[in-house]
């Protein structure tokens, strides 16, 4: 058993989520405390949406952890499914953490980190993507391997199906990751003289984007590629702190 306020200072100061920046919807940090002010189970999940949160009360979790929280609506009236959500933790003693970028970024317990250690490609990444003060991914440099192996890697890693713009050269040699919705910045990646990059999704146009630039686009999907952090974050808590156990739920939105 751990108490709330305890840990989640711990997990605050791990992710250094008062240094790192987002967006305002993000809300990073602890968006609903629970009752008992205490945790003995955690149930780690990708969006704190009606279906997780169903899931996590009927596991009788006292904590959830996620990366999309639940206001990324901004404002939102507490009514319908909102109601429902706030009405079904509070009554089941389930305080709600979220942590978006700053959990992204980390360089061990990160979305971009677990992905790529996923991979297994045998080469230390670096720092890379400069986004509002920060490096929002990694890189690779000095590889070797076909884009179609790369490809296979993916899918083996997430556990999801991916799909590629075979834009880029066949054989990979530098490579940069950023999980999520990243395929927006397909211009400015390009600009980082990468042959091949690793996200979640895109916008349509990402795709023929990334043709024109020569350019390898590996979509892994957005939700595919955000379960690394949370899994790794509530496994690292629970190293810290005795007698919490941890469990996923896997809701896929198949984006």
């Amino acid at each position: 058993m751990a108490e709330i306020n305890t840990l989640i200072d711990t997990a605050n100061a791990e992710l250094k989520i008062s240094e790192i920046p987002d967006y305002p919807p993000a809300l990073n940090g602890l968006q609903l405390t629970n009752k008992s002010g205490r945790a003995t189970k955690i149930v780690a999940a990708v969006d704190a949406c009606l279906p997780v949160i169903r899931e996590a009360v009927e596991q009788e979790a006292d904590l959830l952890i996620v990366h999309h929280g639940m206001f990324w609506n901004g404002a939102q009236r507490i009514v319908d499914a909102q109601f429902k959500k706030l009405q079904l933790a509070m009554e089941n003693n389930l305080a709600i953490y979220s942590v978006h970028i700053p959990l992204d970024v980390h360089p061990r317990l990160g979305n971009n980190a677990q992905l790529i250690s996923g991979l297994d490609l045998g080469v230390e990444p670096q720092p890379f993507f400069d986004w509002k003060g920060i490096k929002l991914g990694l890189r690779i440099d000095g590889l070797e391997i076909s884009r179609a192996d790369l490809l296979s890697k993916v899918k083996s890693a997430t556990g999801a199906e991916a799909m590629m713009c075979a834009g880029g050269p066949e054989t990979v040699s530098s490579l940069g990751v950023i999980t999520g919705g990243a395929g927006a910045e397909i211009f400015s990646i390009a600009e980082t003289g990468i042959d091949t990059f690793i996200t979640g999704e895109g916008p349509h146009w990402s795709y023929t984007a990334a043709e024109e630039l020569g350019l390898n686009l590996i979509y892994g999907g957005h939700y595919a590629t955000e379960t690394f952090g949370v899994k790794a974050l509530s496994k690292w808590l629970c190293q810290k702190f005795e007698g919490l156990h941890w469990t996923f739920v896997d809701h896929p939105s198949g984006l």
